[in-house]
């Protein structure tokens, strides 16, 4: 079980790390996305570079990453409790490494929102949907993704507490949370400063994945 677990853990570190943004920005519009904008892989640079389609078409592809190696590993190894629980947040964070530190990109990746809500939607999905509902009451009411994208994830251990899920997808959760919440030191530091750029200033830099 833990050699099969190794294999999946790199195994999803490596679905991660797949630059989407990068490829679907080089396909559609035969540009670099990591020099366009903020620079960032992720879906919010590419929908400003893009246009929303291909920032939804990023989004869910970058929620993929998360989501297929946990529910792949569950599904197939799903008598190993309790094992499997530990196994699951570990793969968990693995794929979210390997989007915000891709090897494919120089470990220069995106910041994981994401990759990290394909994750927890694993995890669990009433969970998750809690944490976007959440999301889009920050959106509307300050329209800021960033701070909407730090309490979504902050809050999303919370609601797997509530609805008693195992302590390791817990704790997981929570250490995504704060990895997701060093990738936005940046716009953590503006919004306090009262500098950080709102939604719909559209060349404002990447708030969001």
């Amino acid at each position: 079980m833990v050699f099969e677990t190794v294999l999946f853990a790199i195994a999803a570190y490596m679905a991660g790390a797949i630059p989407f943004g990068k490829i679907i920005a080089r396909f559609v519009a035969q540009i670099d996305i990591t020099k366009r904008g903020s620079g960032n892989i992720g879906a919010t640079n590419v929908a400003r570079e893009l246009g929303t389609k291909w920032g939804i078409i990023t989004l869910l592809l970058d929620m993929l990453k998360g989501f297929v190696p946990v529910m792949l590993f569950s599904y197939l190894f799903s008598q190993a409790e309790p094992w499997n629980e530990t196994a699951l947040a570990g793969i968990g964070i693995c794929a979210l490494l390997g989007h915000m530190f891709p090897s494919f990109l120089r470990f220069r990746g995106g910041k994981g929102v994401a990759t990290a809500l394909g994750v927890y939607f694993a995890f669990s999905p009433l969970s998750c949907l809690c944490s976007l509902v959440l999301f889009i009451i920050i959106v509307m009411i300050w329209n800021y993704i960033s701070l909407a994208s730090i309490l979504a994830v902050a809050a999303m251990p919370l609601f797997l507490m509530l609805f008693g899920k195992p302590q390791p997808l817990i704790i997981g959760s929570l250490i995504m949370a704060l990895l997701i919440c060093y990738k936005h030191k940046v716009n953590i530091q503006d919004l306090i400063r009262g500098e950080e750029r709102r939604w719909k200033d559209r060349k404002g830099k990447d708030i969001g994945n």
